[in-house]
């Protein structure tokens, strides 16, 4: 992808990802956030969503994956972020197994506690899985 396409209407394609693995997400940071940071909703899904997680060149499975390595490795502190890209990780295609297996790796590199930490995290939203599916 040319550095022109990647900055084409990055909000769109942010957007449409952000939809895709945690609808509803903007409008639930608009509600809490946009009153004291104005457009904060916005930058998020254009930023984040759009011109990091949509470059193209890796997967967006392999992104999430990355994406809670590095939370589980930082640790307790990023739990509620740990738990929506786990969920996200699982929106397109990342398996128990796998987020299980990328979180135990990540004991090397922030500790037995962060590792045991988003081990639960990621318990407590494939357990949310379970309630709903009924």
């Amino acid at each position: 992808m040319t550095s022109e396409a990647l900055h084409t209407d990055t909000y769109a394609r942010g957007k449409a990802l952000s939809e895709q693995v945690n609808p509803g997400m903007e409008e639930a940071l608009q509600a809490r956030y946009d009153a004291l940071v104005p457009g904060l909703s916005r930058t998020i899904v254009d930023v984040a969503y759009g011109q990091f997680y949509t470059r193209g060149t890796v997967d967006e499975k392999t992104r999430l994956l990355a994406t809670v390595a590095a939370l589980a490795a930082l640790g307790g502190q990023t739990r509620p972020q740990l738990k929506v890209n786990v969920a996200s990780a699982r929106a397109v295609g990342a398996t128990r197994e796998e987020i299980s297996e990328i979180i135990f790796q990540m004991a090397l590199y922030g500790g037995l506690p962060s590792m045991i930490n988003a081990l639960n995290a990621a318990i407590e939203v494939f357990e949310a899985e379970e309630a709903a599916d009924g």
